[in-house]
């Protein structure tokens, strides 16, 4: 069984990494997820931990990320590497597994893709990437239809929120990342 650092532990340690502003993001997710993993059946204690650290490294300066990238060896794809907004998720990962000892693959997952979802997303890292986009913070058109189809639907309100992200990206005229487009594609697949 995996042994997880005590939430008051997390909740400090967040705090402290965070400006107050996306520590209440933060909050709002803790809340969204144990509230999304209750309802669908999801592990509730890996919830709280991967929303406690989803955002863990959001606020770095783009500097301390590109110098934790190349100490962690990660190496990002093409796509990544061009939107520095997606960083902070793949090197948060990595600060859950050396800093805070996760080793829970399915939570470091969860904060791995969070920003992108991807193809097969587990039923966490669907309450991860969801309760992300949801919390009661958030506030832009089409929040309150993914808030409804999440009490109902929850693989239904990821494949809407991805659609949305996507379409957002696209007015935007942001890059797509394949991962987003794999994860729509993989659940349009599973419920034809």
């Amino acid at each position: 069984m995996t042994v997880f650092p005590e939430e008051p532990v997390l909740e400090a340690a967040v705090r402290r990494r965070l400006s107050p502003g996306r520590f209440a993001h933060t909050v709002g997710v803790v809340e969204t997820a144990e509230e999304l993993a209750r309802r669908f059946g999801i592990d509730v204690r890996k919830a709280r931990v991967a929303a406690w650290l989803h955002d863990v490294a959001k606020d770095e300066p783009r500097e301390s990320l590109l110098k934790r990238a190349e100490e962690f060896g990660i190496v990002f794809d093409e796509i990544t590497a061009r939107q520095a907004e997606l960083w902070h998720s793949v090197i948060g990962a990595e600060i859950a597994r050396r800093e805070f000892g996760i080793d829970d693959e399915e939570v470091l997952a969860a904060i791995r893709y969070h920003t992108t979802g991807r193809a097969g997303m587990s039923g966490l890292e669907q309450v991860i990437f969801l309760a992300d986009i949801i919390e009661p913070g958030r506030e832009f058109p089409g929040v309150e239809e993914l808030r409804r189809r999440s009490r109902e639907d929850l693989e239904g309100a990821v494949l809407a929120a991805l659609e949305s992200t996507i379409c957002y990206v696209i007015r935007q005229g942001g890059l797509l990342h394949p991962d987003a487009v794999a994860a729509r594609n993989h659940i349009l697949l599973r419920r034809s």
